[in-house]
């Protein structure tokens, strides 16, 4: 791959074919059952609309033209592809001014190109066969990947994992995909009914990669004193603002970026808190086996595969992103507690409004200062 008559950073279709190659298989379906639970989740995903709208009292039906996608994990793997692709360009730009144009550096640079895309690939192949539906926003529209008409972003629902998934639990199946449809049509609704939510999160990417050191060195530096501080550092019990509460990740990060992060963090946390909250509370009404089905789901987050499974989360994060559903869940219900849903719907009227990562641990900072102030 080439681009500006020089290799690219990362050799894209590389890590679409070595996540494809690597990526285990689904389970095992006859055609006819794929198809049945292809077009069971394209349905449960249209009666999600009606019951998340109802229950944020958000959006309204004309905005909904985000299309919903029912892919496989190479599908799912491609539709990242395109989305890292396109934040990334940016950096992976920056790079390759800072490569420049010396001798060997074309070499050099689709070299590198190759390990990464190898890397990427690598890292997508693990992830491929545990998500269950994600909203991807960032990929820009084509024929295999349409977005919604006002450049959002789209649905994808990856079927074999739900399936892996509803007969791992044992659970009825047409309760799960419909339990995980709801889930992921709140994503849907969140970014659909609050314009400025997409550029805002963008906004913080760039920024963060923007604070990003390019030059070896300085990077080299960095990583050395943060394996200093590790092996000096506190592990247990340590303070969230001090190096022993960090993983290695942050502590090579600028502090720039870790308050980047920290906003980055909050945000997160109450997207997934908030479809969390939406999927339990539609649940009942909709979802006859919903109870066994949550608590079964919660054993399964928590304990993890194997070992090497729960090792590999902990490295990639995941781990944190399972305490973003945890927190981010326990402070949308406190919100809603304390002052309704309309009143928590004021978290959506602009990028101030957002909780800090301090309120989302203490809801009821972010009601003294969103609503008692304006009031």
């Amino acid at each position: 791959m080439t681009s500006l008559g020089g290799a690219e950073m990362v050799d894209w279709n590389l890590a679409v074919a070595t996540a494809t190659r690597l990526v285990r298989p689904g389970p095992e379906v006859s055609r006819d059952e794929a198809r049945a639970v292809v077009a069971e989740l394209r349905r449960h995903a249209k009666s999600s609309e009606v019951h998340v709208r109802s229950f944020t009292r958000m959006g309204t039906e004309d905005i909904h033209d985000t299309p919903v996608l029912v892919v496989d994990r190479a599908g799912w793997v491609r539709a990242n592809v395109a989305g890292f692709r396109a934040v990334l360009k940016p950096l992976l730009e920056k790079m390759k001014d800072r490569r420049g144009s010396g001798p060997g550096g074309a070499v050099l640079g689709a070299v590198g190109g190759k390990v990464t895309g190898v890397e990427l690939g690598m890292l997508l192949s693990f992830l491929a066969s545990r998500v269950l539906g994600q909203y991807e926003t960032f990929a820009p529209a084509t024929r295999e990947l349409p977005a919604a008409g006002n450049g959002g972003g789209r649905l994808l629902l990856v079927a074999p994992n739900i399936v892996h998934v509803e007969r791992e639990l044992d659970v009825d199946p047409h309760d799960f995909r419909l339990w995980v449809c709801l889930h992921e049509e709140t994503h849907r609704t969140q970014f659909s009914s609050v314009p400025w939510l997409r550029d805002h999160l963008e906004g913080e990417i760039q920024s963060f990669l923007g604070e990003t050191e390019v030059d070896p060195m300085t990077v080299l530096e960095r990583v050395r004193e943060a394996a200093q501080s590790l092996a000096g550092g506190r592990t247990d019990g340590a303070d969230d603002d001090g190096d022993g509460g960090r993983t290695f990740v942050e502590l090579v990060q600028t502090p720039a970026q870790r308050e980047i992060l920290a906003r980055l963090t909050a945000v997160m946390s109450l997207l997934e808190g908030h479809a969390d909250y939406v999927m339990d509370g539609v649940g009942p009404d909709v979802v006859p086996s919903v109870t066994e089905i949550r608590e079964k789901f919660k054993e399964r987050r928590q304990r993890g595969a194997s070992r090497l499974d729960q090792a590999l989360r902990k490295l990639l994060g995941l781990d944190a992103k399972l305490r973003q559903y945890r927190d981010g869940e326990r402070f949308v219900r406190a919100v809603v507690e304390e002052v309704g849903m309309d009143g928590f719907n004021r978290v959506w009227t602009s990028p101030n409004t957002l909780p800090t990562k301090a309120e989302i641990a203490k809801p009821a900072d972010w009601v003294a200062r969103v609503h008692r102030k304006a009031d």
